[in-house]
């Protein structure tokens, strides 16, 4: 049985992630489509992903993406800096659910519900410089680009640079 849905959208929902969803994970943890834009560098297996759900929740909020009740990608909202009221939010989608307004839409939904449910002020994200998808969810949403790190991440056997953004809650709309 699926876990319940935590956010409602118009096109997506938010779930909390339950054990039959272990196989979607793994499986999508593996796809190098998903892997490379998130950094992943190792294989995921089964009991890494069944950690995951086991831990899912500890310092934040993590859940499925949902179209029509069926997963198609993650979201998270982290405390970076709880004391300072900072999160971080993160995602990936299947690639058959990129350019459908999905990431853009749950992003949306968790970045309303850290600012008005969890109070923070801020909320972070980071995309590697080659994610312009990415980059443009986090824009669409309000995010504002806050600096480069210059080849920060090593990804695919090559140093990448990583953006940063952000977006404070009396900037949200």
């Amino acid at each position: 049985m699926p876990g319940p849905v935590f956010l409602d959208g118009e096109a997506i929902a938010l779930r909390t992630p339950a054990e039959e969803d272990v196989a979607f994970l793994q499986r999508n943890m593996n796809d190098p489509r998903v892997r490379r834009p998130i950094g992943s560098i190792g294989p995921a297996s089964e009991s890494d992903e069944e950690e995951w759900i086991e831990n899912a929740n500890e310092d934040g909020v993590s859940l499925l993406v949902c179209v029509d009740g069926e997963p198609v990608g993650t979201i998270g909202l982290s405390d970076v800096m709880e004391t300072w009221g900072c999160a971080e939010v993160g995602y990936w989608l299947t690639p058959d659910a990129w350019g459908e307004g999905y990431a853009t839409e749950a992003t949306d939904l968790l970045v309303e519900y850290g600012f008005d449910q969890r109070r923070r002020n801020k909320i972070v994200a980071h995309a590697f410089a080659f994610n312009a998808g990415s980059r443009r969810v986090l824009e669409k949403v309000g995010f504002v680009e806050e600096g480069v790190f210059r080849r920060e991440a090593f990804v695919d056997g090559e140093f990448v640079d990583v953006h940063r953004y952000g977006l404070l809650a009396d900037e949200y709309e």
